[in-house]
């Protein structure tokens, strides 16, 4: 629904309840002279409104503004005048949707009219905007799950003289996998994918590194034997 079709629907409303009086959507003025008994139905500001959560989150939150309408009456008498005006509030608050302000309207706004001030209320009216779902794309093919077998990998890191070097930080970059080397110069991979058989480690210890490419696995031919050059400073 939009604004001129939320103002048709008052319009009806208004001549329901008043007896087939036809509401102006102009702002308020005084009474024509041919006319007995009148309805100012003027639509003079829009505010925010809250949104009702939507059970379970499933579907898009609706767009939501709140219509304000000054409604003011005139009669050739006052008392029919006010006998309307509260016909309509009274058939508003029955309506769970409207809500009823019976707030002052400021001077400055009959001023603006070139009115003079009248008993009025402002009715507050809902208008929601659905939104429709985004297209779902149907899955025209069952679903794959590849599952990669996974290895070990084990090595020693020696100097050229076979002293272990011990605390070296071992990374398998293409993973982001470390470890660092025991007493014994020994690293450990536990759950490594067999493929690619071509891996690069490097190796970093007393301030140097160190890479090294290996190809296979340690059930190829065990584990790997690293010779890491360290320079004396």
């Amino acid at each position: 629904m939009v604004i001129d079709q939320l103002d048709l629907r008052l319009k009806d409303w208004v001549s329901t309840i008043t007896g087939g009086i036809l509401p102006s959507l102009a702002p308020p003025s005084d009474a024509p002279a041919q006319i007995e008994a009148g309805v100012s139905l003027y639509l003079f500001e829009l505010s925010t409104a809250p949104v009702p959560p939507t059970p379970n989150g499933t579907r898009r939150l609706p767009l939501m503004i709140m219509l304000n309408y000054l409604v003011t009456t005139w009669a050739k008498e006052p008392e029919e005048a006010h006998r309307l005006l509260g016909q309509l509030a009274f058939a508003a608050m029955e309506i769970p949707d409207f809500e009823v302000k019976l707030d002052p309207i400021p001077l400055t706004a009959w001023t603006a009219f070139a009115v003079r001030p009248r008993p009025a209320f402002i009715l507050r009216v809902p208008l929601r905007l659905e939104r429709p779902e985004p297209p779902v794309r149907l899955v025209r093919k069952p679903i794959k799950v590849e599952v990669t077998p996974l290895e070990s990998v084990s090595g020693i890191v020696l100097t050229p003289d076979n002293v272990p070097v011990v605390s070296a930080y071992v990374t398998l970059p293409a993973l982001n996998l470390s470890e660092r080397t025991d007493g014994n110069g020994r690293f450990h991979f536990p759950a490594v994918p067999v493929e690619p058989r071509v891996r690069r480690l490097n190796i970093r210890a007393k301030g140097q590194e160190q890479s090294v490419t290996i190809t296979g696995s340690e059930s190829d031919h065990g584990p790997f034997v690293i010779r890491f050059n360290i320079q004396e400073g």
